[in-house]
């Protein structure tokens, strides 16, 4: 048996899970031995947003998550171009208008 094949891990994914799920708010928390990601959909209008998935990583697989998503984030860049952030200082708050007008009464 080749090196290749014992490498291999088969992944199933179930018709419900490869639907997806919308997120368009990351909440990332940490400890000592775990990383927190909870995946949060916000809708304009709504008064609270739902936490829609939370993924726990120990330490060592977030920064492989890391690593993977900067060289993804780098590939599609060099097709696509490069990635607009409306605004990237840290700490600043998530943008709510949904890139459409204001609603006015």
């Amino acid at each position: 048996m080749d090196e290749k094949k014992q490498n291999q891990i088969n992944i199933e994914l179930s018709e419900e899970v490869g639907q997806g799920v919308y997120s368009n708010l990351a909440v990332i928390t940490h400890s000592s031995s775990e990383f927190v990601l909870d995946f949060v959909r916000i809708m304009p209008g709504m008064p609270k947003a739902k936490v829609q998935s939370r993924i726990i990583l120990t330490p060592e697989h977030a920064k492989r998550l890391l690593g993977a998503l900067q060289e993804n984030v780098v590939k599609f860049e060099s097709i696509n171009g490069e990635i607009k952030i409306s605004n990237n200082k840290p700490g600043t708050p998530i943008p709510m208008n949904f890139g459409g007008p204001t609603a006015q009464a």
